[in-house]
């Protein structure tokens, strides 16, 4: 391995460790604000099936759909000495901006800040878009906007199944049952969460080594990979994220338990939807959709949509400020190599 393809991995990794405690509020919000396991329990929950997640991938899947997707999302020349430049520039820019929306406490995407990141310096290397592949890219694109939808859609009609199946049974009897199942749900949730965020990285290096020439494509991507990529966003789910745990939880809107094991379970659902299509989508933008969804089956008003529509802002600017971070940090970045 080059120096520089060793330098892109150790981000990578750090990447990775800065998504799994970004992140870590879309898996656990709902299961803390409804007081189902205390933070620092829920936070071991979500990390020890963010990792399992890698055994499904490999598995039941039978492969990392998701890794290849970002791996070709942008033509990179191999032998082309500034190619894993830019690939290191858009690293550089997703953990800037994953930094500082976590530090403002904004639940924004990480999947699209890599994107972004990775498109950007591409782009200000080859002086044009279309190194940008179309068909892998415009497909992530579109799930900023409907990831959220199916996830809002999904969580609604489980709300109201629930809630009418229900009907007949104690309130103290059935949110004593709700809570339990919350455990399954969020379990389910960081399942989707570790399946699709990490192959976002995995993506990442094997689009490096391919440059590299040190191996000819991503299905030879070397088994250490995948795994140190689920253990590193494990680690970093244990870090925790309580500022967007906090605006995830209780400023969208008051969530009880039955709504928690709803959106939780909406959130999967969509997650896995989109693993089994190869598109990598934001579980940010999923969860999120969910809550506004359990949020609505009580009335609109239940939902806080002044915080939702500043949410629905960091969401449509995250690709095109990483975008721009990236092309800066290449620009600059070429100066010295």
């Amino acid at each position: 391995m080059t120096p520089i393809l060793i330098v892109i991995i150790i981000f990578a990794f750090i990447f990775d460790y800065i998504n799994g405690f970004h992140d870590a509020a879309n898996s656990i919000a709902t299961i803390v604000s409804t007081k189902v396991l205390t933070p620092f329990q829920a936070v071991l929950w979500a990390a020890f099936f963010n990792f399992s997640a890698y055994f499904i991938s490999k598995y039941v899947v039978g492969e990392f759909k998701i890794g290849n997707t970002i791996s070709k999302s942008v033509l990179l020349q191999e032998g082309d000495h500034l190619a894993l430049y830019v690939i290191l520039c858009g690293l550089l820019a997703a953990i800037t901006w994953n930094l500082i929306t976590w530090w403002f406490g904004i639940p924004s995407s990480s999947s699209h800040t890599l994107i972004g990141g990775f498109i950007g310096a591409a782009v200000a290397h080859y002086g044009t878009f279309s190194v940008v592949v179309a068909a892998k890219v415009l497909p992530i694109i579109l799930f900023i906007f409907l990831a959220p939808l199916i996830g809002m859609l999904i969580a609604f009609i489980i709300t109201i199944l629930i809630a009418h199946l229900s009907k007949r049974s104690k309130p103290y009897k059935a949110e004593r049952w709700f809570k339990k199942l919350q455990l399954v749900s969020s379990a389910l949730f960081s399942l989707g969460h570790g399946g699709n965020d990490a192959q976002k990285v995995m993506g990442i290096i094997g689009a490096a080594m391919v440059t590299s020439g040190y191996i000819e494509d991503f299905s030879q991507t070397p088994t250490w990979v995948p795994i140190s990529c689920f253990i590193a966003i494990g680690i970093g789910t244990m870090s925790g994220g309580w500022k967007i745990v906090k605006t995830m939880g209780t400023r969208i809107t008051k969530v009880t338990p039955l709504e928690g094991v709803s959106a939780e379970t909406a959130g999967a659902m969509t997650l896995y939807i989109a693993e089994h299509f190869g598109i990598p989508v934001s579980t940010t933008h999923t969860i999120s959709g969910a809550i506004i969804g359990v949020g609505a089956t009580k009335r609109l008003s239940a939902v806080r949509w002044g915080v939702t529509v500043n949410l629905m802002w960091a969401w449509v600017i995250t690709i095109p400020i990483s975008a721009l971070m990236a092309a800066i940090f290449f620009w600059i970045m070429k100066i010295f190599i």
